[in-house]
């Protein structure tokens, strides 16, 4: 088992909590995590790159020049890619760069990055995720109290709606809601910040 300490946002103590050990305890693997960047990333892929073909080229179809007599090569088409304005030979065409990736690799993944900030010393337990105001000024206030200038903050299935309007404007941090957490962007941010309630969610996902 994993002890932690949680703090309040205002920096003060709150107590401990202990994480499970086969969630927050694994020996961290880099080649499962980079496998599950890059099918992240190959996932967001727009896809939308594509030239025109020599099928596709708006040109006329008439034939260059006689096939016999001139002593030049014999062609047949303007549209062929070796010509100006001809299509493009084998270019780039609209499809989905997206791989397969077993769900159970996707899970283990997940473990192994939550294992891999609380071996870095870098995962903070916050006991609630909350702004009385909503004002970003006293949230920055608030993450310069506790050291977080690039971070990662995963609230409960519901988050405070004060909380994440006082801290999307603030540069390099990140709020999501637990079932939002995901590889790329816990490895992207320095520092994870869990609420109490994400970590009773992820426990409860895992179990």
């Amino acid at each position: 088992m994993v002890d932690i300490k949680v703090k309040t946002l205002a920096g003060g103590d709150a107590g401990t909590v202990t994480l499970a050990e086969e969630i927050f305890g694994l020996e961290p693997r880099e080649d499962i995590l980079q496998r599950m960047v890059r099918y992240q990333l190959a996932k967001r892929q727009q896809g939308t790159h594509q030239t025109l073909g020599r099928a596709e080229i708006a040109r006329t179809g008439a034939k260059l020049y006689k096939q016999k007599g001139t002593g030049r090569a014999r062609h047949g088409s303007a549209r062929a890619p070796q010509f100006r304005g001809g299509g493009k030979a084998h270019g780039p065409v609209s499809r989905s760069h997206a791989h397969d990736l077993p769900k159970k690799l996707r899970q283990l993944a997940l473990r192994h990055a939550l294992s891999a900030k609380v071996k870095s010393d870098s995962l903070i337990i916050i006991d609630d995720l909350r702004s009385e105001d909503g004002k970003t000024k006293a949230t920055f206030a608030q993450f310069g109290g506790l050291g977080l200038k690039n971070a990662l903050f995963i609230g409960g299935t519901e988050l405070d709606a004060n909380f994440s309007r006082s801290a999307r404007s603030i540069p390099n941090i990140d709020v999501l809601p637990v079932q939002g957490i995901n590889v790329y962007d816990i490895l992207r941010r320095q520092t994870l910040v869990l609420s109490k309630a994400a970590v009773e969610a992820l426990e409860e996902r895992f179990k």
